[in-house]
This record gives C-alpha cells, sequence and structure tokens, in this order.
C-alpha cells in the first residue's frame, strides 16, 4: 500500500481539458455493499442507466431499512428468509410515489450478476433471490447470471489480486477471469480489447462539492479514471464502480481503483470511470467499515431517488458531465 501512496503522491498534475462526457445514459457496477448500492441507484434512476452489474450482492431493499435483517437474511444465514413479497409491495409503493423509476425504464438496462461459490460473506441463496427479483423485469436475454465454481468474496481479475478461493484485504482476487471486461461488455455493448497498461491518469475530485448537502454522508475526496482521448475533447462515455466494505481509499489505498481492470477497458473505450467514496465512521452514522448504505444508516429514504447517498452520486453524475476545467478536480490524494 505504500508503495501505491508514493507512487501516485510523485506523478505531476495533469491539465485538465474540457470533458466531452456524455451522462444522458451511463453504465453501473459494485462488489458486496457496492453491488447493493448498485442496485439501489439502479432502480432509482434506471431511466439514466444503460446497464448495471452486480458482483456478491442481493436483492434490491434486502435489509428493508434494518441492520439486523441486513447481517442475517441479506448476508450467508440460510435460515433467514429474504421477503421478496414484502419488497416488491414496497417498490410498487416507491414507484407510485415517483422515489424510483417505473417498471419500463428498468426493463430497458442490461444486467449482469456475479456470485463465487467460495463466497462465505454472502450466501448463493442471497444472489439468487437477486436473479429472482430482476427476473421479474427483465427477459433472459437482457440478463447476464455467472455463478462462479472459484471465485470468493472479491472482485475477480486474471492476474491480480490473492488466491482465487480466499476473501481478504484488498478483497481483489487472481480468478483467471476479467470481471471487469465481462460486465463492460454486457452493460455497455462489445468493446474494443482493453489496454495493456494504463494510457489515462487517475485524479481527485471533490465529491462534497459537487454532490452537494446530500453528500456528507460520504468521503471529501472520490477519485475519476480519465483516459488520455477523454481530456482531448473526444465524446466519452461514464461507468460508475462503487467499492465494497473496507475497500474505500481510506482503508486500501488505490489499490481497487487501480487492480480491478476497468481502467485499461476505459482507455481503449472513450469511457471515463468515476470511483465514488465512502468514508469510516465510529460516531453518527456508525459505519466503521466504509460500507454503502443498503440497511438505513443515513436515513429511512436510503434506497430511493430521496437517499442522501444515491442523491449525492446522482449529483456528481450530472456535474460531471458538465464540469469541464475546474477547480473541483486535481491531482489526487486520499483524504
Amino acid at each position: 500500500m505504500l508503495v501505491s501512496f508514493l507512487s501516485f503522491l510523485a506523478r505531476a498534475e495533469a491539465p485538465l481539458e474540457q470533458l466531452n462526457l456524455h451522462t444522458e445514459q451511463v453504465t453501473i457496477s459494485g462488489l458486496s455493499s457496492g453491488a447493493y448500492m448498485a442496485g439501489q441507484y439502479h432502480l432509482a434512476h434506471a431511466e439514466h442507466v444503460s446497464g448495471v452489474a452486480m458482483l456478491a450482492g442481493g436483492p434490491y431493499y434486502c435489509a428493508q431499512g434494518n441492520l439486523g435483517q441486513a447481517m442475517a437474511a441479506c448476508l450467508h444465514k440460510e435460515d433467514a428468509p429474504i421477503q421478496l413479497d414484502a419488497i416488491n409491495r414496497t417498490i410498487e409503493d416507491y414507484q407510485s410515489r415517483g422515489l424510483l423509476a417505473s417498471d419500463s425504464a428498468i426493463k430497458d438496462s442490461k444486467v449482469w450478476i456475479f456470485h463465487g461459490d467460495n463466497d462465505e460473506t454472502v450466501g448463493r441463496h442471497v444472489a439468487e433471490h437477486l436473479v429472482r427479483q430482476y427476473q421479474q423485469w427483465f427477459k433472459q436475454d437482457n440478463m447476464t447470471v455467472i455463478f462462479d465454481d472459484e471465485a470468493s468474496h472479491h472482485f475477480p481479475t486474471v492476474s491480480e489480486g490473492h488466491a482465487c478461493d480466499i476473501s481478504v484485504s484488498p478483497f481483489i482476487g487472481a480468478c483467471q477471469f476479467d470481471a471487469a471486461g465481462a460486465l463492460l461488455n454486457a452493460t455497455a455493448g462489445q468493446l474494443n480489447a482493453p489496454s495493456t497498461s494504463e494510457q489515462g491518469k487517475v485524479y481527485s475530485i471533490k465529491q462534497h462539492k459537487l454532490g452537494g448537502d446530500s453528500a456528507k454522508s460520504i468521503a471529501k475526496n472520490g477519485y475519476v479514471y480519465i483516459p488520455d482521448v477523454c481530456l482531448d475533447g473526444e465524446p466519452c462515455s461514464l461507468h460508475v464502480s462503487f467499492h465494497g466494505c473496507k475497500q474505500n481509499a481510506k482503508t486500501i489505498g488505490m489499490q481497487y481503483i487501480e487492480d480491478t481492470g476497468l481502467n485499461r477497458w476505459a482507455d481503449t473505450n472513450r469511457m471515463v470511470v468515476l470511483y465514488p467514496q465512502t468514508k469510516n465512521s465510529l460516531a453518527l452514522p456508525f459505519n466503521p467499515y466504509g460500507c454503502w448504505d443498503w440497511w438505513g444508516y443515513t436515513d429511512y429514504q436510503y434506497a430511493t431517488r430521496e437517499g442522501q447517498q444515491i442523491k449525492a452520486i446522482h449529483t456528481m453524475i450530472q456535474a460531471l458531465g458538465a464540469l469541464g476545467k475546474s477547480s473541483a478536480m486535481s491531482q489526487r490524494s486520499v483524504d
């Protein structure tokens, strides 16, 4: 981690040209709590999401605003029921009040779901409930579902990270499987082959400035990977990647941002990658592991358009689309 920290401090600050960033339709992905967050953001703003990928996650509103439910039914406890019928009634209620996107908007997206059978944090039955939930909206050809025999609770790569069958920090696994490429091709269409090494740069963004008043429950700084071609004014798309618990930059430095493989695919496909960041907190809100809010530690509307973190991310995406050259972006640093 020290090497990674020193390597980014040594980089010279790069001038930022006007970004021609298309944010009307974005793709999103997430791991673990980030998978839950990706699902929440998708259902809240599906009209602006062309594809969503979820790794080691469960169904929308699984926790139903209750930490006890989250720690039991939504992780690995098979005898705790996941109440899809009750969740569906909540979804319908939220949709009727304009707090979630309509069914027709949700159906327009592509969905990619991944679960490793060696995952001892989120059980297979939880992922199966996620698949079942999405099947009520999607035809089978709009969904890609992968249950992997080898993977544990982590982001699978070809060669980065620890052994594929174990789950340890930074929760990246060398599985001979390019999950970044698989999920981007499934959600963003057939893409060009990735670069052999990163050709762009990672910059910090001021999340509290770009995310507005709703960003107080997340870190001051987030990160964005910008390929050189996007700095030259070429039109570029946006992918948003949500890290999991214990994976923010405060905890593991740049490893999630640099080692998942997303950036190399971004290089050759005119794609900017936003890596929003949570913050660890031992006070209110209580979030010691830096998880995204998928059980209600920020507010009771956490899974809707009015939820603090969903509003902050949506505001950031809109701001990035209009950002151009701004003092809100600078040489990256871990807050």
